[in-house]
């Protein structure tokens, strides 16, 4: 689930190497919080117009966690 976040975010920023991933422990309800961070000047491409790159990324990772029943939820930092 990391790498893809990873590959998502890179394949977005003009500075893939300043992605960066942290990973909360689980919570009661199994749900992981997944922290991405990106450089200053790349926050605008990872949120896009109104917040919509950022919310498919959200449901792509809220998919991808269902199919290894799961619950994740990303936080753009």
């Amino acid at each position: 689930m990391e790498e893809l976040l990873i590959s998502i975010a890179q394949g977005l920023v003009e500075d893939p190497a300043g992605v960066q991933v942290t990973v909360d422990a689980p919570a009661e309800d199994g749900t992981i919080v997944y922290h991405l961070h990106v450089g200053e000047g790349d926050m605008g491409r990872v949120i896009g117009k109104q917040g919509r790159i950022a919310k498919a990324i959200r449901t792509v990772m809220r998919a991808a966690a269902t199919r290894q029943n799961a619950r994740a939820v990303v936080e753009i930092d």
